[in-house]
Formats: C-alpha cells, structure tokens, sequence
C-alpha cells in the first residue's frame, strides 16, 4: 500500500504547485463548501491513480486543491463508504495521501440521524467521541510503521481545541450547535428502531455510515481532526418516520450554510 500512496501522492505533486495543511472531507449532499474555496486545481477521482470512484448520489467526485482564507486546502468533494464495496484500506486511502503531501489537520462532515432527544432535524452536531460499529477497523493487517504505531491511542479522537474554536465562532456567528458521539455503521440500510435504541442506550447521539474508518486513520498518522454532522432524520422513539437518501440530502442542502459557515471560519484560524 505504501507504493501506491507515494504513487498518488507524487501523481498529485505533478499537476498543482499548492502545499495543502488542512484536508476536508464533504459527506452526502455538502459539497457546498467548495464555493468558499478559491480553487487553483481540480481533479476528477477517475483520473487519480489508485484512487476508489465514488459511487453515491450528492457525491460529486472531485478532489480540489485551493485555499480557504488564505489557508491551502485539499478538499473532498465526495468520499467513499464501506458499503459501496471497498475495503477499509481503500475506503481510507485518500487520508493517506493527504498525510503524505503534507496535511496535518483533518476536517470531516458528514449527514446521520439523531438519537439524542434534544436534537431536531436540520441541527448541526460537533463530533466530540465516536463508536465503531462497522464489525472492521481499517488498521488491521500490517502496520504501515512509516505513518502510525501498531497500536494508536485515541483518547482524544477530535480535538478539543478544535471543538472549542468552533464554539466560539459559532456563538459569535449566532449558530446553535449541539454536540455529541458519533456512531459510525456499515450500511447502507437505515436503522431499525430497535437499532436506534440499541446505539442511543451504548452512548450515541447521532448514527451515520461514514467518518469512524477516516477519523481512525487520520489518528493513526498523528492528524489532528475535527467532525461536524447534519442531522438529516430522527432516530427518537416516537418521532422515526419512512426516510430516503433524497430526504436526507435535501435536509442536508438546507442545513449546509450554517456548516459552510463554520467550516471556513475554523479553517481560517488554522
């Protein structure tokens, strides 16, 4: 695997000049971000070596280099799921490469159903702690040594200066944020309600399919990281009703300038 990164790495080196420190991964139906970059390349998934092809509606497929102000960035404008067939190691890959042109913050979104009974559809939810709950951990196999230990802490798996910067703007942005733990699942169907229970009662707040596999190798490889949720769906007893990827993606659109919002002025202070 290590061949393949440096192969994608070198690959990317060749066709822009920008030396990105912050990485950020858009999830379902949040591309909107990219307007706030001012982009100097970008690049189709299909043309990158060794790179999966996102497969997911609301996943545009791009990955952009640019600068979000003034701070160079390498943005995912989709990413890829466990559930579309790949592998953790592949799901993980483009972190990676990040990590080896030279990024040293992660920034991941993505859209999940509340669990907390506090929250409401259309809430933006700080990641503070996840679950693993996929049955798999991209770690496993051989060690790449040269990026992480064998056995990585995760005691602070988002950072809590971090969380705490984006508190900040958010109460002078005049933002409500809940914040919460994050449980990450293989999909790709929707939880059952008694899965609901089950995910609320182990500790979670919010339930998605993505971010847990990135967020463990982004640690693994000594970045520091911060997780935002939409809140598409309910998972509250009482309030689960029949929901569709195009609900949540429309939820997530109406949601997204709120996060967008966020999102730049964090990484302004980066």
């Amino acid at each position: 695997m290590l061949k393949a990164i440096i192969e994608t790495a070198d690959f990317l080196r060749s066709l822009q000049t920008l030396n990105p420190e912050i990485g950020i991964i858009l999830g379902t139906g949040l591309g909107g971000l990219v307007k706030e970059i001012e982009i100097d390349t970008s690049i189709s998934y299909s043309r990158i070596p060794n790179f999966p092809v996102s497969t997911v509606e609301g996943h545009q497929g791009r990955l952009i280099f640019g600068r979000i102000k003034g701070k160079p960035v390498i943005a995912m404008q989709g990413r890829f799921h466990y559930y579309e067939g790949y592998n953790m190691q592949q799901v993980t890959f483009p972190v990676r490469v990040m990590k080896q042109m030279g990024i040293k913050t992660l920034v991941v979104s993505n859209a999940s159903g509340g669990l907390n009974p506090s929250f409401k559809v259309g809430d933006l939810m700080i990641i503070d702690d996840h679950i693993n709950m996929f049955g798999n951990n991209p770690l496993i196999g051989p060690n790449l040594a040269e990026f992480g230990p064998r056995f990585p802490d995760m005691s602070e798996p988002y950072s809590k200066e971090l969380i705490a910067r984006v508190h900040d703007i958010a109460a002078k942005e005049g933002i409500e944020v809940k914040q919460g733990v994050y449980v990450g699942t293989a999909g790709p169907t929707f939880e059952t309600p008694a899965e609901y229970k089950f995910f609320r009662i182990i500790g979670g707040d919010a339930v998605g399919m993505s971010t847990v596999p990135e967020v463990i190798v982004a640690r693994h490889s000594g970045l520091t990281c911060f997780g935002i949720s939409i809140i598409t769906d309910s998972g509250v007893p009482g309030q689960i009703v029949e929901v569709s990827h195009e609900e949540v993606q429309k939820v997530a659109s109406e949601a997204e300038p709120k996060m967008t919002k966020l999102i730049a002025e964090l990484v302004g202070t980066l």
